[in-house]
């Protein structure tokens, strides 16, 4: 069957459709209903069910007799190293740190914080917690203190796993001066940590709270899987870039399994034996879902990869990986991309490579401009394939189906949206609005398996943050219009339409006409508070390595794009360039930022940035072009 099929199927019978998905699962009690609606618009799914996501992620394909193939390959160009680590060793090791943390006390609905690098130990402490039914919170590795200690005290774990350090290029990150002052700083104390000391940097241990990885397993029991019910928490997220109290986002086991064993066959078109690799972090929800549970989840080979898109050691090192490892799926975010063909414009690394193995790139994270993805299409000669999802949903909303049907690729959209979703776009006031309008994108409830029911503890801010301002639907906070065919687009968070002079305008839109230009490498535009047209825009521009056109050429050319392309309307009248655009760890632009930065206004700089100093650099050349630029 194609998509079409699919689609009107799940929606004709919604019921039917996710217990037939269930199937792809290991229960111990088996669903007899998928819904749980008597208390919505707060909905669970496969409530009545048990189960356990370390089974199905690593013991079912040691008993299918699968326990020789690579699990994981841990790629790590930082520290020059590869290893790979079978299903029948993961079983091992993560049954033997599982049976420690249970000696320790750990049990069903506990929480562990996990505060690790890109390393399979990240992964393991994550099935381990999930072995035993304990409830894992991953905080991004090298968080700063004060936001690690907020963590803490919202979901106040028994127990901490971290590592002794992460590894950047150039410089070792210590992890554990970081942890502590979080601990000191939080009212809540877990019990014990459990320390990775890693070579680059021991660590010092507090005597009768820390314990160090192995003496901690040495001679312990291994634990067997904990059924869990399927309404049970794997894991809480909390949401990057919050201000104040972080949003803990729930993943409830039964829906995260079934929607994530959909998703690998039909979006990747990945199955057991295949390599998989998604270049993020553990920390993000692309991790979570791509990293670990889901390759894992399909009996694949996952890829652990510690490095950088460039400088790890230069921008070949995606396509080193992918021949290397024999990627067959490759993940990651358009930043990602736009940062190597900054390096290599030409992509002359990729000729080194053999990347016969790659079928197809998945990008998400951030809206993929036509520009980027059809740099990647002629470079690489595989279908670039976008599509849109978030911390909340935990798989994708929109996607091109393509191990279900490759379906005609439109630059620009995510293509269509996936069996579950019930995409509207809205006006103010509710009502949908007509094909190639731009509205605020929503979800009819319920949600599908995998998203969030709730926020940890925080019933009524979930009803606020999501369900009040479109009741029956999901807020995502996007904004975005259909196109006739069913496309979606993506523009812009509703934050970042912009309006002048009446006029609702996408920045997205704009940004598309900026990436066009044939010296430009990374865009951003912005909103500046205007007191006479309400806001004007303003274009942040990075220029490709070796471009010849001059940087005052290059933004006069693009004010003359805009008005060509969008119109007199968008009144685009300044750009500036940049050597690099502030983002967060996951790659995020962080636009509202940069506007306050160029409207003048007090900012903060968020706690998931990548590099603080990037903000003075953005704010020293807005004040040379003759805008009031704050300080932060």
């Amino acid at each position: 069957m194609g998509y079409r099929e699919i689609y009107e199927g799940w929606q004709a019978d919604p019921e039917r459709f996710w217990l037939d998905a269930a199937q792809a699962v290991d229960w111990t009690r088996a669903p007899e209903k998928a819904l749980k609606d008597d208390a919505a618009p707060f909905y669970e799914w496969f409530a009545d069910a048990e189960l356990n996501a370390c089974w199905n992620c690593v013991d079912r394909h040691v008993e299918a007799g699968r326990g020789e193939q690579l699990a994981i390959i841990h790629d790590s160009p930082i520290t020059r190293s590869t290893r790979g680590i079978t299903y029948a060793e993961l079983q091992a090791r993560v049954a033997s740190l599982a049976g420690a943390l249970r000696a320790k006390g750990v049990a069903k609905g506990d929480r562990v914080v996990i505060y690790m690098p890109m390393v399979p130990e990240a992964l393991e402490a994550m099935l381990a917690c999930a072995r035993l039914g304990a409830i894992h919170s991953v905080v991004f590795g090298g968080f700063a203190a004060q936001e690690l200690a907020v963590r803490i005290d919202d979901c106040t774990p028994k127990a901490i796993i971290a590592a002794s350090c992460g590894i950047e290029p150039g410089r070792v990150v210590q992890y554990k001066p970081l942890l502590d002052r979080a601990i000191e700083l939080a009212s809540h104390k877990p019990d014990f940590c459990v320390i990775l000391q890693r070579e680059q940097e021991v660590a010092k241990l507090i005597e009768g709270r820390d314990v160090a990885w192995h003496s901690f397993q040495y001679g312990v029991e291994p634990a067997e899987c904990v059924p869990v019910a399927g309404n049970h928490p794997l894991y809480i997220l909390y949401t990057s870039g919050t201000t104040g109290q972080p949003k803990g986002v729930v993943r409830h086991t039964g829906g995260y399994m079934v929607a994530l064993a959909w998703s690998m066959p039909n979006i990747y078109a990945i199955g057991a034996g295949d390599v998989f690799w998604t270049a993020s972090d553990v920390g993000w929800v692309v991790g979570h879902s791509y990293i670990c549970y889901g390759p894992l989840l399909a009996g694949a080979t996952t890829v652990v990869f510690e490095g950088k898109p460039v400088g790890t050691p230069d921008a070949g090192t995606f396509w080193r990986v992918i021949q290397n490892h024999r990627v067959k799926s490759f993940f990651t975010a358009p930043t990602a991309i736009r940062a190597v063909r900054r390096e290599d414009p030409e992509g002359a690394l990729i000729g080194d490579y053999n990347l016969r193995s790659l079928q197809a790139v998945f990008l998400a994270g951030e809206r993929a401009d036509p520009d980027t993805v059809t740099w990647v299409e002629e470079k690489l000669g595989v279908p670039v394939l976008d599509h849109w999802w978030q911390t909340e949903t935990g798989w994708a909303i929109a996607a091109n189906p393509f191990g279900l049907e490759h379906l005609p690729v439109k630059k620009g959209s995510p293509s269509v949206p996936m069996p579950g979703y019930k995409v509207k776009v809205l006006d103010e006031g509710g009502h949908e609005v007509a094909p190639g309008t731009l509205g605020a994108i929503a979800i009819e409830l319920p949600l599908p398996p995998g998203n969030l029911p709730g926020l940890w503890n925080a019933e009524e801010r979930f009803r606020k943050a999501y369900l009040t301002t479109f009741p029956g639907h999901y807020e995502t906070g996007d904004a975005g219009y259909v196109d006739e065919d069913g496309y979606l687009y993506i523009m812009a968070r509703t934050d970042d339409v912009i309006n002048v002079a009446g006029h609702r305008l996408s920045t997205g839109a704009m940004e598309e006409v900026l990436a066009s230009h044939p010296a430009v490498a990374e865009c951003a535009v912005v909103g500046v508070t205007d007191s006479l047209k309400g806001q004007t825009p303003l274009g942040f521009l990075c220029l490709k390595k070796g471009a010849q056109t001059s940087p005052e050429q290059v933004t006069k050319d693009v004010v003359e794009l805009v008005r060509d392309r969008i119109g007199p309307v968008a009144a685009f009248k300044s750009a500036v360039v940049v050597e690099r655009l502030p983002k967060t760890r996951s790659g995020k632009i962080l636009r509202a930022t940069m506007a306050k930065i160029a409207g003048g206004e007090d900012y903060k700089a968020p706690a998931t940035i990548d590099d603080p100093a990037i903000l003075d650099e953005i704010g020293a050349v807005l004040r040379m072009a003759g805008f009031p630029a704050a300080a932060g």
